[in-house]
């Protein structure tokens, strides 16, 4: 069996080792293939593997770090004063060839840049792009990139971040990904300049199956199997919908546990209804790829619980068997040789 590696930035989110570290061990029993090098405060890590009764072994190993990067610290600070710090050994573990992925849930700008300065990009990719699994009405998924890496961007690299997130959901599913571009309508009419060039792009390249535009309230009905927007619109569009997500969760919770809600019937109704959209929490999700690099780099949501992490793991896990990188570069240079011809 694969021994699959995964460097754990155990100081990276809210709550630091307090989840990782849980995550880290439970991980072990879900992924028999996984081994977990813990990159954080030693002190804090052991305290917690204490505190589970765990020891650690050769499929869980402490790295040690004297520092994280703070959430609030700018990319281009991060970068010069990375030395030393969790997320970029984590980082230096994967590019040494020492792990086959890193996990973190820390800055996200800073990952970005740490992750561009050590890993590298793909060849024919100009930034990476944020991309996450979205639940869909049919009860498949929809990737979704970007999500927030990428304030702005030009026509071409969007254009790229179709070809990528075409590539990892060809990793998911059998059928050519249907992918579209998030507008602010669907008529060709509509949009601004930087859509309609990248929809002309899109249009010309008979390697990406392109659909067209979609809308925002066309999300979740499985009409595209990627959706490519820049990273502002995508990280607004995605926080927006975890807050509904939320406020409908816990509305439904409220008024289910009334005593206004009453009969037979509507119990089951709505206990059904309520099961399913506890799967609608982000953390069902969690585990955002940085596609375009040459390693795989899986961002974890800031505020993610330790199931939270054991997915953005597990995911880690998937792309190192299903050779990701691999797979998006040669999809890069079958669409750059026919632009080419």
């Amino acid at each position: 069996m694969q021994t699959i590696t995964v460097a754990l930035d155990a100081m990276g989110g809210d709550f630091g080792p307090r989840v990782t570290v849980p995550a880290a061990v439970q991980a072990l029993s879900h992924f028999p293939e996984l081994k977990v090098i813990l990159v954080g405060d030693r002190g804090q890590i052991t305290k917690q593997l204490t505190h589970l009764g765990f020891t650690p072994t050769p499929r869980l190993i402490i790295k040690h770090s004297e520092r994280c990067i703070s959430n609030c610290e700018k990319p281009s600070l991060a970068l010069r004063n990375s030395a030393g710090s969790s997320m970029r050994i984590a980082l230096d573990h994967v590019a040494d060839g020492m792990a086959d992925a890193c996990v973190s849930g820390g800055n996200t700008g800073a990952l970005m840049a740490l992750s561009k300065f050590r890993l590298k990009l793909l060849p024919g990719i100009d930034r990476p792009a944020l991309v996450s699994a979205l639940p869909t009405i049919s009860g498949k998924k929809t990737w979704m990139l970007d999500l927030g890496a990428n304030i702005s961007v030009d026509a071409d690299t969007l254009f790229q971040f179709a070809v990528m997130g075409s590539a990892l959901a060809q990793v998911h599913i059998e059928k050519p990904p249907r992918v579209a571009l998030l507008n602010v309508g669907e008529e060709e009419i509509k949009g601004n300049d930087l859509v309609k060039r990248c929809s002309e792009l899109l249009s010309q390249t008979k390697e990406i199956n392109y659909s067209g535009y979609i809308e925002g309230n066309q999300l979740f009905y499985d009409v595209a199997d990627v959706i490519v927007c820049d990273g502002f619109v995508g990280n607004v569009c995605l926080k927006s919908c975890e807050g509904v997500a939320h406020l409908f969760h816990q509305k439904l919770k409220n008024h289910f546990s009334s005593s206004t809600m009453k009969g037979w019937i509507a119990q089951k109704v709505f206990s059904r209804l309520f099961n399913e959209l506890k799967t609608l929490n982000p953390d069902q999700y969690n585990g955002a790829s940085l596609l375009g690099l040459r390693g795989i780099v899986i961002k974890s949501h800031g505020q993610a619980d330790t199931s939270a992490i054991i997915n953005a793991i597990g995911e880690a896990v998937y792309e190192v068997k299903q050779q990701v990188p691999s797979r998006i570069s040669d999809r890069l240079e079958a669409v750059l040789l026919e632009r080419h011809y």
